[in-house]
Formats: C-alpha cells, structure tokens, sequence
C-alpha cells in the first residue's frame, strides 16, 4: 500500500520529528487533506521538497484565546495563509445570502468551523501576536479579491485583500513556484526590492517610488476610491485587468487605495504556464491521498468525492463571464505528461479503498488537455478574452487525439474497472450546428459515452436565450440540440442507457423574467428534464459580478438589465419547475 508521512499539525507530532521549530507554518479554513485537490497540501509538499520543514494549522479557533495561533510556535521564515479550497463567503452562504447548513471541507461536513473572510480574519490575529513576522497569503479567496472587487455578500465594493488584512505578500493563482521564490528571498533575506521584483505576487507599496517593475512596463489603474465613486470607472478597471491577463508579456499592475502618489497594490505579472515536466513534478509528489490522522473515524465530504480523481491539466480557454478560473488558473492549458497520469493511478489504485473506479479523469474542462494555439505567434498577439466565444479560434488546436489515446491507455492498466469523468465538457470543442467537427471529435463523444459515462453524461448549456448566453460568453443553444440528435443517435447505435442532464443559471445578468419565461416554453416544448438549477451568485473578479454591480458590460460600457430584488431571482429559478 503507498504511505506516506504529512506534514505536522502539532506540538506533539513537531517533537516526533524533533523539530525544535519550523521553517513555514501553514494556516487553512479546511481540515488537512494531503491530496494534490487542495491547494494547501500541495504548497506544503511543494515546500517541503525544497528542504523546507513546513507544518499546517488546519481550521484553527479563531474565537477563543488563540491558542491555535501560537501552539506551534514561530516559525523562522513566515506564516501561510489561505482560506481552503474556496471562498469563505461562497463557502458560507447560498445565492440566496442564507447560511449553508454544511461545509464540504470540514470533518462530518460540520459548518462554522471557519470565520467569513477567513484570509483576513486569520492574517489580522498573526499580525496582532506576531507583527515582526511576514504573512504570505494566497489561495482562492486572496487570489480573486488581490484588487478592487464587488463583495456580494456585503453589496459592497472591496478594497484590496492585501490592504483589508495587513498581510506582506499576496500569492495569485497556483502559487507553486511564487511560494518557492518568496521563501528562497527570505531565507536570503534579501532586500525588499528583490524580493517585489518575484512573479505572480502582489504588495503594497506605500508610493510610486517602491513599485519594482523587471520590465520597466507599469500600468496605473483607477483608485480603489475612484471606482467606489462611480461604477462605470470599475467596470472599466475590470476590462482593463481581463485585457492585459490575457496577453503574453503583462505589465505590472498599479491600483492607488486613493491618491496616485499614496499606497498603491502592486500586481506582479505572473509565471508563464507550466511545462509538462513543472507539472509533473507537483503531482509526482509524495501526497497519501488521506486525511490527517486526527480526523480518524470521521468523513470529510469533498475528500469523499474526489479521492480518486486526477486532474490532467490547468488552466481555461472557455473564459465564461460567470467563471473565476482563467483569473485564477490562466487562460493557457498546461497538461501533464501521459507518464506522469499514469503513475499517479498507479499510486492511487494501491490505496486499500480504491475498488478499481476512478471518479473522474479531467481538470477545469475535461476535454482541454494538451489544446493549444497552432500558431503561437497568432496567440502572443490576441487580446480575446476567450478562444471559443462568440466562435472557436481558427487558431486553436483542438485535436482529441491526445486525450483519447491518454484514456485508451488509462482502461488498459491493471486493476482499473471503470474511469468516469465528472469534470464538465465543453461541446463546442467537438462539435458545430453542421455536425462533427472532425474525425477525432466525434470519435471522443462515442468512447466518452461508451466507456467514461457512468449513467449520466451532465453538460452546461445554462441558458435557452441567444441574448443571455451572449452576456454569458456561451454558445447558442441550438448547439446543444446538436448534442442531444447526436448523444440520442449514439446510445441508440451502442446500446447504452444512458441520460443526457443538462445544467442552467437563473437571475444571470441580462436575463429578465420574459427570458425565463422562454425558457420553460422550450422545456415543456422539447421535453427537456432540468434537474439542477444554479441562482446565479456574484463572485469576486468575474464578468458577470461586474455587470451585477454596474449594470454595464466591461467590453463596451452598454447597459445590461440585472435582477437584484431577492424575490424576483427566486421566481426566475422557479420558472424551470413548472
């Protein structure tokens, strides 16, 4: 069986270790889980096969005498801190702003084992015990509030993350080689002016002179004060953030908190994407794919659910205005090598629990592994902000060759009964009003029903109104009754029983209750079965939560309708049940 040791999360396991103290003390909103699925025990093992002897406070008491914060001491380089696998507030509260009865990350799916802006409130009491030690934050929550952001939870714009919680140095995206960096300058201690030259952080700088830009390039946003004065001004802060995220060589972002020559957020450009072998090299670490001993006996739920299931690459092309993954992953795939997927389910299947089902074989898109721009020329000079909307790139690869070839070789290893997956698909990848796109795309959809679909193949169209996709950045849903003629044709032809579940959003910007009403005349029409339904919810540093806010559509300023009143949003949701 592969074994592994974790990280440490106390006094007692340090004194095992006969640590007298530690490098990096790891703060999280969710329990330890020593999974490649969460970002925390990834930065851990990342650092620790630096040399670093690292230790993690999982869901640490926030409420008592902070005993949690001082049990293991002062570590000798800084502190870590994230708010776990998601936003506090999107983890804490319904679209409806109702508290959630459970919590995915915690042990029995408990709620409240976490504070409401769990970055901030966690990085407030390290500098209140420990103000002479740097605060490292990063992860999801700090990741998409690094500047001006509409806060949903309190209808509010939000100053930055880094200024909110007084931490050092904010970490964006996956933070891997950021956190590697930052803790290599200050081992070094370097002097400051090196350390803010590090790709993918971001700081606060208290003027324009401590701003240290490798390329020279600069580029000063709106204040924080100037969009909270005007709305328009923060819809046109977003569109300038989306435009140069999506280019090759960004400038070093400046966002004043009011005046330009007063503190300023300082957004470093990021990494280029990983390599094949960078990628490798994360998920060829030792994790165990367990929890911590101290939750024995108890089920962490979103453990359950994805123990075992390997994520093939990173990062989204799709660039849905609903969806926070190009601001957090990038818009580039980058995908892991054939060898190193295969070794992980090697590694996973000698797990005593593993039955021989893998529960999903994907990443923020099932079907994007190892797709590219044909031309990376072509790439380095557009400014498109997704390469399938309003029409797929000329440019853009998408052979399903790779990864249908990653699969044959994935049901050909020992032990291996069924690899379903559950990331979503984008058919619009494979597919067109005309048919097939090519060869290899029809020949994925039948090996993905024939062989990867278990029971249920679940697709997004989200909506049936051209006008609302259009503000969705979706494709029209005559495209999904494409898929529907082809997944009926197929089953038919293979013999399967298999169903079809599509998935919507209600109260999305630019969607009136006369929408919804179309809505479900298509459905009782076509005798479509809509089995879940999402309230649209604002999250920070999309398009869509931008639109909420403003009324206005980044790309060109128009107005855009938005239902904000509570009751009429629930009526929208409503339509698809009757």
């Amino acid at each position: 069986m592969y074994l592994c040791r974790m990280l440490p999360t106390s006094r007692k396991e340090l004194d095992l270790l006969e640590y007298g103290n530690v490098d990096i003390i790891l703060f999280s909103g969710d329990a330890y889980v020593d999974h490649p699925s969460f970002g925390p025990a990834v930065i851990g093992r990342v650092l620790e096969s630096q040399g670093y002897r690292v230790a993690i406070v999982p869901q640490p008491n926030w409420r008592d005498d902070l005993r949690d914060f001082k049990k293991l001491g002062i570590p000798r380089l800084f502190f870590g801190v994230t708010a776990g696998n998601m936003d506090s507030m999107v983890n804490h509260y319904t679209a409806a702003r109702r508290l959630r009865s459970n919590d995915a990350y915690t042990p029995e799916g408990r709620a409240g084992m976490r504070p409401d802006y769990a970055v901030t409130v966690y990085t407030r009491i390290l500098k209140q015990l420990y103000p002479d030690i740097p605060v490292i934050i990063g992860g999801i929550e700090a990741s998409l509030r690094r500047l001006t952001h509409y806060d949903y939870w309190s209808d509010s714009l939000k100053q930055s993350v880094l200024a909110d919680s007084g931490a050092d140095y904010l970490v964006y995206g996956m933070g891997e080689r950021s956190i590697t960096e930052l803790a290599q300058k200050i081992r070094e201690h370097a002097p400051v002016s090196e350390i803010r030259k590090i790709r993918q952080i971001a700081y606060v700088a208290d003027h324009s002179g401590e701003i240290y830009s490798p390329s020279g390039k600069v580029l000063q946003l709106p204040s924080h004060q100037a969009c909270r004065k005007s709305k328009r001004t923060f819809s046109e802060h977003f569109r300038i953030i989306e435009e140069h995220a999506n280019v090759y060589e960004p400038p070093v972002l400046a966002e004043p908190l009011d005046h330009p020559d007063g503190p300023t957020v300082v957004v470093n450009p990021p990494f280029p994407p990983m390599t094949a072998s960078q990628l490798d090299a994360v998920y060829d670490l030792p994790f165990s794919y367990q929890a911590h001993p101290r939750y024995k006996g108890k089920k962490i739920p979103a453990l359950e659910m994805i123990r075992f299931s390997v994520c093939l690459h990173r990062g989204c092309f799709g660039g849905c205005s609903f969806c926070t993954i190009a601001a957090h992953q990038g818009k580039e795939v980058s995908s892991r090598s054939r060898e190193s997927v295969l070794k992980e389910i090697s590694r996973l299947s000698s797990l005593r629990e593993f039955r021989g089902y893998l529960t999903d074989l994907g990443g923020p898109t099932a079907n994007m592994y190892r797709m590219r721009g044909k031309n990376p020329e072509v790439c380095s000079a557009c400014r498109r902000t997704s390469c399938l909307f309003p029409s797929v790139c000329r440019n853009l690869d998408t052979s399903h060759k790779p990864l249908l070839d990653l699969y044959e070789a994935v049901r050909a290893l020992p032990g291996i009964k069924k690899a379903t997956i559950g990331s979503g698909i984008r058919y619009d990848l494979f597919l067109s009003k005309k048919g097939f796109l090519d060869r290899d795309g029809k020949r994925y959809f039948e090996t993905l029903l024939q062989y990867h679909v278990s029971g249920r193949l679940k697709v997004a169209p989200e909506h049936t109104q051209d006008n609302v996709l259009a503000r969705m950045h979706k494709p029209s849903f005559d495209l999904y009754r494409v898929l529907a003629g082809a997944f009926r044709e197929h089953i038919r032809n293979l013999d399967l029983k298999l169903q079809l579940i599509p998935y919507f959003i209600s109260s999305h910007p630019g969607c009136t209750q006369h929408d919804m009403n179309l809505l479900a005349g298509k459905f009782k029409k076509e005798g479509i079965r809509a089995e879940q339904v999402q309230d649209f919810t604002p999250t920070p540093m999309t398009k869509s939560s931008v639109m909420y806010y403003t009324g206005l559509v980044p790309e060109d300023g128009t107005k855009t309708f938005v239902e904000r009143d509570p009751q009429k949003k629930a009526l929208q949701k409503e339509s698809f049940f009757r």
